[in-house]
């Protein structure tokens, strides 16, 4: 018999009880580093005008800026790329240091010399630049249970990133997923509430070091206050189902579950948070004051900034518990002025420091301006917000005497480089789970005489890495310089006398002593990943079965961000391995196929046997295929 070691998963009941025997949330508290310049921020604050006030507060995407001298006229405190969103002249680190320092460059010609926080969702590596080294997304370093690996490759991200000048990442996401449909449910480490709570403080010590004024950090994120995780099927917007949704919770399992991240996020450190853009029982994270300000703020002590999500400002739905008006929508989607206006003070009465207003920055600018000039958004909470941006900026060190602010040469030179990739390998290594390996397939012989590859998965980049990854939504194919697929580290781990064949749909695999199908998701990211069937695809499942028609021992390597419904193939598989989205460093997987490294992982998720499972609260009948945390060692 297999040696089994998992951990078996607590019913809803007996989850809640245990979290809420935790240290209660409201012992968390921002370190006092933080705060440590709030008398020289006081004088600064003094110094500017409401323009460079409400300057600080506004963040436009790169691709929307009309006009780059924006950056000094409108006294713009920080600008962000989105995903896609590259430097003009191309998406080389070349490129992306000298936009950098363009935009850095102007911030620095305005009246007081405020430098820009440049922000970007590096959120698996420094995933939007072509040859940076790609991590595991982090529903696979769930699996491994490692504070230590998950700090690690969090810092080899943050000198990546620093490598380019830039000084902020959206990351990390501590949502709690429960319904694995939901398009992000790669970007969460685990459905139990307790993993996310230490891998998503150990991301941001990786991201933040121990001194943010170093060149080797970067201010993190913690995303997306609160309950992104727990939305209701059905709930949201025309784009998705899930996604940006409503979680319908009482307080009590909100905290209990989709809170567990923020306080040791917010005791690490974390400087920056970013709400939600899904609703609580109907209201906006957004624009609810009680979550922002009394819970967030108030209760767990944050002393950072707020910084909405990409136009989450336009989604603010005014209600009766904040003076209801109707609000109108133009042509593009967009909130019509008017009720844009209304939006913007719900959000920043509610406690928005800063905000991800993308092509709307002027109307945003001046519509900021005249509410303050009206009475509606009084000047105390304007300046709680930008002492909230400096602290920041002072505690980066940005602020400071003679402060370098462009691009660390040093940290070029080590970018996409040897050794960090050997980081990543072993990160994608951790993440392996073997579910079932029957005959003991595994671990594979080097020595063999023959192995057919198969599956859309084995020789593709892109789909290894997922989304996020150069692309918003990831792409198939090549998608960035100095990775290596599943197949090229297949072929670079056998002696020199076993051959190697391949085919993407299994055929030509007769006369070989073992197949291994590589079956996969095709690349998405939010909203598009959102998905009501998670079945294999038909011409995976048809590898598989072919490749067992031709007479020979097959493993299943399954490459995905969350749990698919395998059906036959789990059982026509010798063994299965789940190896989810590895990043760009194939050969970690083969270590552990080849036994190089022994498996280690144990699933962050609950697997499913079918769609009548989903969501999770389906599985506590003990009936899941494979049970939160389970894993065999051999």
């Amino acid at each position: 018999m297999p040696h089994i070691a998992c951990f078996q998963p607590l019913p809803n009941t007996a989850l809640k009880l245990a979290l809420l025997l935790l240290p209660a949330a409201a012992t968390a508290a921002s370190p006092s580093w933080l705060t440590a310049h709030d008398t020289e921020i006081q004088q600064l604050v003094g110094k500017m005008t409401l323009a460079e006030k409400v300057g600080q507060m506004t963040q436009p995407d790169l691709g929307a800026i009309q006009d780059f001298n924006d950056v000094t006229s409108l006294f713009l405190g920080s600008i962000l790329s989105g995903g896609g969103s590259d430097p003009k002249n191309g998406n080389t680190l070349a490129d992306w240091s000298a936009t950098y320092q363009d935009c850095q460059r102007r911030a620095l010609e305005t009246r007081l010399a405020i430098p820009l926080l440049y922000g970007v969702d590096a959120v698996h590596g420094h995933n939007n630049v072509l040859g940076a080294v790609v991590f595991p997304h982090n529903i696979g370093l769930g699996c491994s249970r490692d504070p230590a690996m998950v700090e690690q490759a969090s810092r080899i991200t943050a000198r990546e990133v620093r490598a380019t000048g830039i000084q902020w990442t959206f990351a990390p996401c501590v949502a709690v997923p429960r319904d694995i449909r939901w398009g992000r449910t790669y970007e969460g480490f685990s459905e139990d509430p307790a993993v996310v709570a230490s891998l998503g403080a150990a991301a941001v010590r990786g991201l933040q070091g121990d001194d943010l004024r170093v060149q080797n950090s970067v201010v993190g994120c913690a995303k997306h206050f609160i309950g992104d995780g727990g939305t209701t099927y059905g709930t949201a917007s025309k784009d998705g189902w899930l996604d940006q949704g409503d979680t319908r919770l009482d307080e009590a399992t909100l905290r209990a579950v989709h809170m567990a991240g923020y306080p040791p996020a917010i005791d690490a450190g974390v400087a920056t948070i970013m709400p939600s853009y899904s609703s609580w029982n109907g209201v906006k994270c957004s624009g609810s004051k009680y979550l922002l300000t009394d819970v967030l703020k108030k209760e767990l002590g944050f002393e950072g900034f707020l910084i909405s999500d990409y136009n989450a400002i336009d989604q603010i739905v005014p209600t009766a518990k904040n003076a209801a008006t109707v609000v109108s929508h133009n042509a593009a989607g967009q909130v019509t002025t008017a009720d844009y206006k209304r939006c913007i003070e719900i959000s920043i009465n509610a406690g928005m420091d800063m905000v991800m207003v993308t092509e709307r920055y002027r109307e945003f600018i001046t519509s900021l301006q005249e509410l303050v000039v009206e009475g509606k958004v009084p000047m105390t909470r304007i300046d709680d917000a930008v002492t909230r941006i400096l602290r920041v900026k002072f505690a980066s060190g940005l602020l400071e005497p003679n402060a370098d602010l462009m691009p660390d040469v040093e940290l070029q030179k080590q970018f996409g480089s040897k050794e960090h990739r050997a980081v990543a390998r072993k990160a994608a290594a951790g993440t392996l789970v073997l579910l079932k390996n029957n005959g003991q397939l595994l671990p594979l012989s080097t020595s063999i005489r023959r192995i057919h590859v198969a599956g859309r998965g084995a020789d593709d980049l892109g789909m290894q890495c997922g989304g996020w990854t150069i692309d918003w939504q990831g792409k198939p194919g090549d998608v960035t310089p100095g990775g290596t697929t599943l197949l090229a580290a297949i072929k670079k781990s056998v002696s020199p006398k076993t051959k190697v064949t391949f085919s993407t749909d299994g055929s030509g695999a007769a006369g070989a002593d073992v197949g291994v199908v590589v079956v996969c998701e095709e690349p998405y990211a939010e909203m598009k990943g959102d998905r009501a069937d998670l079945s294999l695809s038909k011409e995976d499942a048809a590898a598989v079965a072919k490749l067992k028609a031709a007479g020979m021992k097959v493993l299943v390597v399954v490459l995905s961000g969350r749990p698919l419904i395998l059906g036959d193939v789990a059982d026509q598989a010798d063994a299965l391995v789940a190896a989810w989205l590895p990043g760009t460093e194939g050969a970690g997987v083969t270590d552990v196929l080849f036994g190089d490294v022994p498996f280690k992982g144990k699933l962050s998720f609950s697997w499913p046997r079918s769609m009548d499972q989903i969501p999770l609260g389906r599985l506590q009948s003990g009936d899941a295929l494979f049970p939160l945390g389970f894993g065999l060692d051999r």
